[in-house]
């Protein structure tokens, strides 16, 4: 029964589980590694960076990353790579320009529209109270008012 527990457990595919071990040459260089995998976006997980990802996609992108960085290629060129190839989505915080004008613009879009709405609500509310009544009004009120009164005694 061990034997068969054993063999199952070598067998089983977490135990073959890859872990990527790269090797930088310098502190400097693994230090800038850590800082583009975990600004580039996974396209795969879409709400994880490709450090944290497990995709194969994401295991592709940190190696890309590797081998460029060896290449002697800066952090922008990189950036500039994986947005050509990948577009602005693979970044966290894209730039602003035409395409993402509308990620951009909406949050604040919706603050003013809610505050908008919030101060012509409170408006209307101050019209409503601030309206008097007339004197024939009054005198059908205080009639009302009177008879209601004097049918309750």
């Amino acid at each position: 029964m061990k034997k068969l527990v054993l063999c199952l457990f070598f067998l089983s595919h977490s135990v073959h589980a890859e872990i990527e071990v790269y090797q930088f040459k310098t502190p400097d260089l693994e230090l800038r590694y850590q800082t583009l995998t975990e600004e580039l976006r996974c396209l795969v997980c879409q709400n994880q960076n490709i450090a944290d990802s497990h995709a194969e996609l994401a295991q592709d992108l940190r190696r890309k990353v590797y081998e460029k960085l060896n290449s002697g290629e800066s952090n922008d060129q990189i950036i500039d790579y994986m947005t050509e190839r990948y577009g602005d989505f693979v970044l966290y915080r894209p730039p602003f320009n035409a395409k993402t004008l509308i990620l951009w613009l909406t949050p604040a879009l919706t603050i003013l529209l809610g505050g908008v709405g919030f101060w012509s609500l409170l408006k209307r509310r101050e019209t409503n109270s601030d309206e008097q009544l007339s004197a024939s009004e009054r005198e059908k009120l205080d009639t009302l008012l009177h008879t209601k009164t004097s049918n309750k005694k």
